[in-house]
């Protein structure tokens, strides 16, 4: 798999097993073979979804081995983002890191926080990352990401770990227009329409990537 992803696609693609992954995230030893069956068991969307917060996940006894030895004791949430997406698009950072689960297949394409400036980030800067079905990751709060990208028809399942809050609609304005959410900075491509048509900020420049599979 990650041999075709590399010869059909210009973004290059590695692994989240590669020492180059070790500035975006890590790998975790993590049993996750619970959670991935109950996320199974989810619908698959046509488009896009996000959940932050999924009790049958939270039940789990994975969550709190997540609550207390990767986010410090901090309250936690479990949540997932399925679908189909194959472009760049957009990214995202938070005040915290990330613990994804990959159910599936997928591609991560991630860039570094300390390559944006003034609210611009080139698309050269990112790189593709395959992560193999069954696998944990921590993605670090320096790190930015997206949707993952699906490598084959049936879509992507991701798993998706941050502190309790994060993600979830802002109770009061705020004057930058980054943040999006609690904890959710985002910038969209220049190209992505229906992101700049919801406000977004247009930081991303260059190529908007899409994976081929």
């Amino acid at each position: 798999m990650l041999e075709r992803l590399k010869m059909k696609n210009d973004i290059e693609i590695m692994s989240v097993f590669d020492p180059e992954f070790d500035s975006y995230g890590r790998i975790l030893d993590l049993d996750t073979d619970g959670i991935i069956e109950a996320a199974k068991k989810f619908d698959m969307p046509e488009a896009v979804i996000y959940m932050p917060s999924t009790p049958e996940f939270e039940a789990l006894p994975i969550a709190k081995t997540i609550q207390n030895e990767l986010f410090g004791a901090l309250p936690a949430q479990i949540g997932f983002c399925y679908g189909h997406s194959t472009m760049l698009n957009a990214t995202e950072w938070h005040t915290s890191s990330e613990v994804n689960i990959a159910v599936t297949d997928l591609v991560i394409i991630i860039g570094h926080r300390w390559d944006i400036k003034d609210d611009k980030i080139d698309s050269s800067k990112f790189k593709g990352f395959f992560v193999p079905a069954g696998t944990a990751i921590e993605v670090f709060a320096t790190t930015l990401h997206f949707s993952p990208c699906q490598v084959s028809d049936e879509g992507f399942r991701w798993v998706v770990a941050l502190p309790e809050g994060t993600n979830t609609p802002l109770e009061e304005q705020v004057s930058d227009k980054k943040l999006v959410a609690k904890s959710k900075w985002l910038l969209a491509h220049v190209d992505n329409e229906k992101e700049l048509k919801r406000g977004r900020v247009a930081g991303i420049t260059g190529i908007n990537y899409k994976i081929n599979y």
